[in-house]
Protein backbone atom coordinates (compact mmCIF):
# COMPACT_ATOMS: atom_id res chain seq x y z
CA UNK A 1 0.00 0.00 0.00
CA UNK A 2 1.29 3.33 -0.90
CA UNK A 3 1.82 5.97 2.26
CA UNK A 4 1.30 9.89 1.61
CA UNK A 5 4.10 11.97 1.99
CA UNK A 6 4.10 14.14 4.76
CA UNK A 7 3.33 17.20 2.21
CA UNK A 8 0.17 15.38 1.05
CA UNK A 9 -1.49 14.26 3.89
CA UNK A 10 -4.92 14.61 3.87
CA UNK A 11 -7.17 14.62 7.10
CA UNK A 12 -10.18 12.20 7.08
CA UNK A 13 -11.97 13.30 9.55
CA UNK A 14 -12.23 15.27 13.14
CA UNK A 15 -12.13 13.14 16.15
CA UNK A 16 -15.25 14.71 17.34
CA UNK A 17 -16.94 13.32 14.51
CA UNK A 18 -17.07 9.72 15.46
CA UNK A 19 -19.06 8.96 18.47
CA UNK A 20 -16.89 7.28 21.28
CA UNK A 21 -16.85 3.29 20.56
CA UNK A 22 -18.87 4.13 17.28
CA UNK A 23 -18.07 4.06 13.68
CA UNK A 24 -17.73 6.45 10.50
CA UNK A 25 -17.21 5.72 6.93
CA UNK A 26 -15.07 8.13 4.91
CA UNK A 27 -13.36 8.35 1.23
CA UNK A 28 -9.50 8.12 1.03
CA UNK A 29 -7.40 7.54 -2.49
CA UNK A 30 -4.96 5.01 -1.51
CA UNK A 31 -2.06 3.28 -3.69
CA UNK A 32 -4.10 5.63 -6.08
CA UNK A 33 -7.55 3.81 -5.74
CA UNK A 34 -10.59 5.73 -4.22
CA UNK A 35 -11.87 3.56 -1.03
CA UNK A 36 -14.08 3.74 1.15
CA UNK A 37 -12.66 3.28 4.56
CA UNK A 38 -14.71 2.12 8.21
CA UNK A 39 -13.34 4.06 11.19
CA UNK A 40 -13.84 3.22 14.52
CA UNK A 41 -13.18 4.92 17.72
CA UNK A 42 -12.76 4.11 21.00
CA UNK A 43 -11.45 6.79 23.59
CA UNK A 44 -9.03 8.64 21.85
CA UNK A 45 -7.65 6.15 19.63
CA UNK A 46 -9.13 5.22 16.37
CA UNK A 47 -8.66 2.24 14.05
CA UNK A 48 -9.15 2.02 10.44
CA UNK A 49 -10.02 -0.70 7.92
CA UNK A 50 -10.83 -1.08 4.34
CA UNK A 51 -14.76 -1.50 3.90
CA UNK A 52 -14.84 -4.43 2.27
CA UNK A 53 -16.01 -7.53 3.60
CA UNK A 54 -13.13 -10.60 3.07
CA UNK A 55 -15.70 -13.08 2.42
CA UNK A 56 -17.71 -11.56 -0.76
CA UNK A 57 -15.86 -8.02 -1.15
CA UNK A 58 -18.85 -6.06 -0.84
CA UNK A 59 -19.22 -3.52 1.35
CA UNK A 60 -20.05 -3.76 5.24
CA UNK A 61 -22.34 -1.01 6.12
CA UNK A 62 -26.06 -1.16 5.83
CA UNK A 63 -26.69 2.15 4.27
CA UNK A 64 -23.25 4.62 3.45
CA UNK A 65 -21.56 5.58 6.69
CA UNK A 66 -24.36 2.94 8.58
CA UNK A 67 -22.41 -0.09 10.59
CA UNK A 68 -23.76 -2.74 13.05
CA UNK A 69 -22.59 -3.90 15.80
CA UNK A 70 -23.21 -6.54 17.82
CA UNK A 71 -24.32 -6.87 21.55
CA UNK A 72 -21.05 -8.45 21.80
CA UNK A 73 -18.78 -5.60 20.40
CA UNK A 74 -18.46 -6.66 17.04
CA UNK A 75 -18.70 -5.13 14.10
CA UNK A 76 -21.51 -7.23 11.55
CA UNK A 77 -21.37 -7.28 8.24
CA UNK A 78 -24.80 -6.35 6.71
CA UNK A 79 -24.67 -8.79 3.78
CA UNK A 80 -23.44 -12.12 5.02
CA UNK A 81 -23.02 -11.69 8.98
CA UNK A 82 -19.66 -12.27 9.57
CA UNK A 83 -18.62 -10.39 12.55
CA UNK A 84 -15.03 -8.73 13.41
CA UNK A 85 -13.81 -7.81 16.71
CA UNK A 86 -12.50 -4.49 16.53
CA UNK A 87 -8.84 -4.37 17.35
CA UNK A 88 -6.97 -6.25 14.65
CA UNK A 89 -10.32 -6.46 12.26
CA UNK A 90 -10.12 -10.42 12.44
CA UNK A 91 -12.94 -12.23 11.59
CA UNK A 92 -14.53 -14.42 14.34
CA UNK A 93 -18.01 -15.32 13.35
CA UNK A 94 -19.19 -15.60 9.97
CA UNK A 95 -18.56 -17.12 6.31
CA UNK A 96 -14.58 -15.73 6.54
CA UNK A 97 -13.82 -16.70 9.93
CA UNK A 98 -10.17 -16.40 10.47
CA UNK A 99 -9.83 -13.67 7.16
CA UNK A 100 -9.41 -9.90 8.60
CA UNK A 101 -10.37 -6.67 7.17
CA UNK A 102 -7.46 -5.48 5.45
CA UNK A 103 -6.01 -2.66 8.08
CA UNK A 104 -5.68 1.33 6.72
CA UNK A 105 -2.89 2.65 9.43
CA UNK A 106 -4.50 5.90 11.05
CA UNK A 107 -2.99 8.60 13.91
CA UNK A 108 -4.70 10.54 15.65
CA UNK A 109 -3.17 14.50 16.12
CA UNK A 110 -4.62 17.64 16.35
CA UNK A 111 -7.96 16.72 17.12
CA UNK A 112 -8.23 15.03 13.31
CA UNK A 113 -7.97 11.90 11.99
CA UNK A 114 -4.87 11.60 9.63
CA UNK A 115 -3.88 8.44 6.99
CA UNK A 116 -0.78 7.22 8.61
CA UNK A 117 2.88 7.51 7.29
Amino acid sequence: MDTPSPSTRVALITLDGIADGGFAETEAVIAGDAESLILYRQGEAVRAWLNICPHAGRRLDWAPGQFLKSREGLLVCAAHGASFELVQGECVGGPCRGEALRVVPVEVRDGQVWLAP
